[in-house]
């Protein structure tokens, strides 16, 4: 079997556990690997320039003449995609849009009190730094999920890095397009490490974002974690390798099962795919779907190596199902149920679920309208997946009228006074004193 297979009733809590370990273990990164984010991070912010264009000769293969590409040759390189890739991607870019323009919510003023009022108000972060991966995949659909929330969020700056690519452009035409789409002049060319350093700290003329966005391998993983801690600026969300929980009972298509666990392997060696069950039969149908699946793959070998860190899971029931998938929490949360809307108050810890037999997560991936910039390795249990809330900070307000302070005043003198902070009920005191005075009038 391709799949691992495991009993639920035959395990203890802490093994149940365990069976999603590998994947939190993992996001912790080995000494070596975090000793080498830690040189490439070190000499960037030394060396600046020097150091951007040594490693990106090391680990890409190109040699840099120049930092980023303006709106002009963006534009260029864009109208060499063809018809047919300019409409799929201008379908994706509306439906996406749809989806997070109806995220813009006014949060309306609310009188908590007589004379006081309180509400709250969004504002963008200043900069933002969008890092789009080159690797293996080209990913323009990563590309619209940041881009899009970025600009209904009304960030001012966005910086974007993606890696040079080796084939003589220096970006891909489909990131390309996409950045006329977004409105972007101007794409950094460099990757990895050194790039998320440059946006972190702001170097050689890259600008230093407040926030950085955007997956990658471990390596840029690991550096979105230090360079939170070294810059004073925040990340998106921790993330590690792409993750899917399939539940679905005997009246299910094993071939359906299979193809979306696939989809999900495919991504990288380190993916993990699980598959829950309260049917043996099911089970072993996917298993021998999984066969016949992955040799018509071109990404097997990658899809493969992932299958070895995936298992399956045998469960008396659907409930027990639903148990099983918040404690793991799972970046993608498949139900190919019948009925599947009935499960969705049970859910408590998932990026993104997809109801039924007709919702591959294939299309959450590229063109449903949500996102799929989504917590993995268990952080589902306390992050959301990516919006346009993901781009903006909140600041309060409050206003209070004369009777709103003579209401709430001895209150907050109370407080203060069981805290011992004086200056606190201080205030507060020679304003009511003040307010007593010109109520009362002059004294003769």
């Amino acid at each position: 079997m391709l799949l691992k297979p495991y009993t639920l009733q035959s395990l203890t809590t802490a093994e149940r556990w365990d069976l999603g370990r590998g994947r939190h273990t993992s996001m912790q990164g080995a000494p070596d690997l975090l000793a080498t984010v830690d040189k490439i991070m070190v000499a960037v912010h030394d060396r600046g320039l020097e150091a951007i264009v040594e490693y990106t000769h090391e680990f890409d293969q190109v040699k840099l003449d120049k930092l980023f590409i303006g709106k002009k040759e963006i534009c260029a390189i864009a109208a060499e995609i063809t018809p047919e890739a300019a409409v799929a991607i201008d379908t994706a870019y509306q439906t996406i849009y749809a989806y997070h323009k109806a995220q813009l919510k006014e949060i309306s003023k609310i009188e908590t009190a007589t004379g006081i009022t309180c509400w709250r108000e969004s504002r963008p972060v200043d900069c933002a730094g969008l890092y789009i991966p080159g690797g293996s995949a080209v990913l323009p659909s990563t590309f619209l999920m940041l881009g899009i929330p970025a600009l209904l969020a009304g960030v001012p700056e966005l910086v974007v890095c993606s890696p040079p690519q080796k084939e003589g452009t220096l970006i891909n035409p489909y990131l390309a397009y996409v950045a006329t789409l977004l409105g972007i002049e101007r794409i950094f060319t460099i990757g990895g490490v050194q790039a998320i350093t440059a946006m972190g700290f702001g170097i050689a003329g890259i600008p230093k974002a407040d926030k950085i966005f955007g997956p990658g391998n471990a390596y840029v993983t690991a550096a979105k974690q230090l360079i939170q801690q070294r810059a004073m600026v925040a990340i998106d969300m921790p993330a590690g390798p792409s993750e899917v929980l399939v539940i679905a009972d005997n009246l299910a298509d094993p071939a359906f099962a299979a193809a979306d666990l696939l989809a999900q392997a495919e991504h990288g060696p380190t993916s993990q795919v699980v598959l829950v069950s309260n049917s043996t039969t099911f089970l072993t149908a996917v298993n021998r779907e999984l066969e016949k699946q992955l040799d018509r793959l071109p990404r097997s070998g990658i899809a493969a190596k992932a299958l070895q860190n995936s298992f399956s899971l045998l469960t008396t029931d659907i409930d027990q199902a639903i148990e099983f998938s918040n404690v793991y929490a799972p970046e993608h949360l498949i139900l190919l149920l019948e009925e599947a809307e009935k499960y969705t108050s049970k859910i408590s810890s998932a990026g993104s679920v997809f109801l039924g037999s007709w919702s591959p997560e294939s299309v959450g991936d590229y063109a449903s309208g949500t996102n799929h910039t989504l917590p993995t390795s268990g952080y589902a249990r306390m992050y959301s997946g990516l919006g346009v809330d993901s781009f903006q900070k909140q600041i309060s307000f409050q206003q209070l009228t004369a009777e709103g302070l003579q209401y709430i005043g001895p209150t907050v003198e109370k407080l203060a006074e069981i805290e011992g902070l004086h200056a606190h009920g201080m205030a507060v005191t020679i304003r009511l004193e003040k307010l007593s005075q010109l109520i009362s009038g002059p004294t003769a």
